[in-house]
């Protein structure tokens, strides 16, 4: 590389630091933790979308224009979900889940940097239908506020309902989809779940990369957000949630979040890796 190439890729570097330090203080976003390579990918793509020429630029749009800003937000905190999206996790968490929270007088759920309602009212969903949710308090987190407001509001595109009803009875479901939403989109074309589903949903912003254990839980669901982590953040985030499990409790990831080098006293089990299941052994 020489040394023009170098000198730029420090600039981009400098610029990309300064870029998520101010998303932080605008917006309340911490993406400081986030690794760069898949970063720069999300930065680059948002910024030929809008065809500005570099990330000072686009500092200058997100911080003068909160619409700007809240879409970068969105654009990098944000994963792709549906609902019941993964016939394989879903079977597995059917599976496992019976047996351990039937022993449990009071179960604890925590969806760890949940990217949407999806992530979290499949979980209540399939809580309702094994007979677990009354019993259940679900904790679903981020570290983006936006994101967090977002999924809050427990709503989904009307244009989605066909797709997400098949992935739905694809894993299992044993009513219609369409039993646990409201019966009209609002005016923004959106389905509301029905208020029932949400009352044991609990909603807070928090920090994988910074913040402490805050419960003991029966189930940890942590989607694909620990790929986007610093090696160093991904085994921090690690320890937290073998701190934060009961023994014998459950940790479903994405398969991609591959278990390797464990930090020291975190003991996993795969009990269906190919879905992303482990269980705290120790």
């Amino acid at each position: 590389m020489s040394q023009g190439a170098i000198a730029r890729s420090a600039v981009e570097e400098i610029e990309a630091d300064l870029l998520l330090e101010a998303l932080h203080r605008r917006f309340d976003a911490d993406l400081r933790a986030l690794e760069r390579a898949p970063l720069r990918e999300r930065l680059l793509a948002f910024m030929r979308a809008r065809d500005l020429p570099s990330l000072s630029v686009l500092q200058a749009q997100a911080l003068h224009d909160e619409a700007t800003g809240l879409a970068l937000v969105r654009c990098l905190s944000v994963r792709p979900v549906a609902l019941f999206d993964d016939p394989a996790r879903i079977a597995s968490l059917r599976q496992a889940l019976g047996p351990w929270l039937r022993s449990c007088p009071m179960a604890r759920v925590w969806v760890s940097e949940c990217s949407g309602a999806e992530d979290v009212y499949t979980l209540a969903i399939l809580l309702r239908e094994e007979g677990f949710y009354d019993k259940t308090l679900l904790f679903a987190t981020s570290s983006s506020e936006a994101t967090l407001g977002a999924a809050r509001r427990g709503r989904i595109p009307a244009a989605e309902f066909a797709r997400y009803q098949q992935n739905y009875l694809r894993c299992g479901g044993r009513l219609s989809l369409s039993d646990y939403l409201e019966a009209e989109p609002d005016e923004d074309g959106n389905l509301a779940f029905l208020p029932e589903l949400g009352r044991n949903i609990i909603w807070a912003q928090y920090n994988l990369a910074t913040d402490a254990s805050f419960n003991e839980f029966q189930l940890i669901v942590c989607r694909g957000a620990l790929s986007d982590l610093r090696p160093a953040l991904r085994q921090r985030a690690l320890a937290l949630f073998h701190e934060s499990l009961a023994v014998f409790g459950y940790l479903s990831m994405h398969p991609g979040d591959a278990m390797v080098q464990l930090p020291n006293d975190v003991d996993f089990r795969a009990v269906h890796a190919e879905s992303g299941l482990y269980r705290r052994v120790a």
